[in-house]
């Protein structure tokens, strides 16, 4: 029972790399569009995609670790 109860907390924690994606991919469309609208600003547009997508998927990479720690040490 409890291994499933691990699985299921571990299967939880690595769901943040779906909320990290979809949020990159919609950061990164509106990018374009914006990039497409004012071609001069592609510097300031560039710099910004570039640190919200390094945030967005740093949530991942912890989601990531809680579940590989969840796996490891409660067994």
């Amino acid at each position: 029972m409890t291994g499933t109860i691990i699985a299921i907390g571990a299967a939880v924690a690595v769901l943040t790399g779906v909320g990290a994606g979809v949020g990159i991919g919609i950061a990164t469309g509106k990018a374009v569009d914006a990039v497409a609208r004012q071609p001069e600003a592609e510097g300031k547009i560039s710099k910004n995609l570039i640190l919200g997508c390094a945030l967005a998927e740093a949530t991942a990479i912890y989601g990531f670790i809680i579940g590989l720690l969840i796996i490891f040490f409660l067994k």
